[in-house]
């Protein structure tokens, strides 16, 4: 039992030691990249300086050679040594003026910036006090499309034109297209990181656009491509808002295959965890992210292709725990791998933001000539 407590003990302080080697990397790699920059500044500057004493000293050669030459007595010779005195003060105040000017027209960029942020137009309230969902909204997980166009400036082109259909409550969707077919921006559109410029997107017939950011976000679930973790503690990035008792905390972790390597760990549930999760594989940062949603308990899931970089062993853990624990939950696959959404319920096919299909997967590979059987061929064909 000692051994067996020695050896997980030595190998967390390996991983420590990683990780603080890696962090030091990380910071001298960041101070050599922002050294860079001030050291080209710095060069072109001075070369810019060297470049307009020259010039003046060029002036002043020249005027001295023509002074010189001037017949004697046509000008006073005390005149002469005043004007050649004060010339080699103005090749001071030339490099002084430069170098100001230089340091201005740098230091410009920022106050446009700091302008620039002034004026981003704030985002809607985190909660509407006249117009709060219930507390047991969404009882279903309805999702209706009406007419969604969605365009990320006023002045830029419609990203999403005139998407209309309906997800079924606690079926599975897949979303797939070709790069730039508008399948971030629908999901940015539901967890309203944009607005929609028309048309509506209602959950349970409530149109998300009338309810606060806050109360439309926590009922919401997602498990990114890429897994997020901050630095702090196990139960800080598995329950952020500390909304749950540690028992719920446990579970969540057994069911996701963590557990037993948390409860070997010295500090449970407040061993540390790195910037990005650093100290944790990849695949295990996933599982942080599939815990943290199977504590919401929320009726909609979305997936931005969660099991891209993970390996097969974790991949198979993710994909059992979704089937088991969201078997009665609306799931969106935003799909970046096609095969990924071959075994849902409706497949939904985008491109250049409008919805070419809408049915299911069989049905679409049955039909030869659908959009969405020729991705699929595709991707094999590549693949292969």
């Amino acid at each position: 039992m000692n051994f067996a407590a020695e050896s997980m003990l030595g190998v967390v302080t390996i991983r420590a030691f990683a990780a603080t080697r890696r962090f030091i990397q990380t910071n001298l790699r960041l101070i050599d990249t922002d050294a860079t920059l001030f050291f080209y500044t710095n060069a072109a500057l001075e070369w810019v300086l060297l470049r307009v004493e020259a010039l003046q000293i060029l002036v002043i050669i020249t005027s001295s050679i023509l002074l010189v030459s001037l017949p004697e007595g046509a000008v006073a010779p005390g005149f002469l040594g005043l004007c050649l005195s004060y010339a080699l003060t103005l090749s001071s105040a030339q490099v002084f003026l430069t170098r100001f000017y230089s340091y201005l027209e740098n230091y410009i960029v920022s106050v446009e910036r700091i302008k620039q942020f002034m004026h981003l137009p704030a985002e809607p309230p985190a909660v509407i006090s006249d117009s709060r969902p219930p507390p047991s909204w969404p009882s279903e997980g309805r999702i209706d499309l009406q007419n969604l166009r969605v365009k990320y400036r006023p002045n830029a082109p419609t990203v999403l034109r005139g998407i209309t259909c309906t997800f079924e409550a606690g079926s599975k969707i897949g979303v797939v297209g070709r790069t730039g077919s508008g399948k971030t921006t629908l999901l940015s559109a539901l967890f309203r990181l944009v607005d929609p410029c028309g048309g509506r997107i209602l959950i349970d017939d409530l149109d998300i656009c009338t309810i606060g950011l806050k109360d439309l976000r926590l009922k919401l679930s997602i498990i990114p491509q890429e897994p997020t973790l901050f630095r702090g503690s196990v139960r800080s990035n598995v329950d952020p808002l500390g909304l749950h008792a540690d028992e719920d905390i446990w579970e969540a972790l057994d069911r996701c295959q963590l557990k037993k390597t948390i409860s070997a760990l010295p500090g449970l549930l407040e061993s540390p965890v790195s910037d990005d999760g650093e100290n944790w594989s990849a695949g295990q940062r996933q599982l942080f992210c599939l815990a943290r949603v199977l504590l919401r308990r929320n009726k909609i899931l979305v997936l931005d292709e969660a099991t891209a970089s993970i390996d097969s062993a974790t991949d198979a853990i993710l994909q059992r725990v979704i089937k088991q624990e969201f078997s009665g939950c609306t799931v969106i696959t935003i799909a970046h791998r096609v095969p990924t959404v071959t075994d849902s319920d409706m497949v939904m096919v985008l491109s250049f933001g409008k919805m070419i299909e809408y049915d299911r997967p069989s049905s679409l590979m049955e039909n030869k000539e659908s959009a969405f059987c020729k991705l699929v061929d595709e991707y094999w064909s590549n693949y292969n």
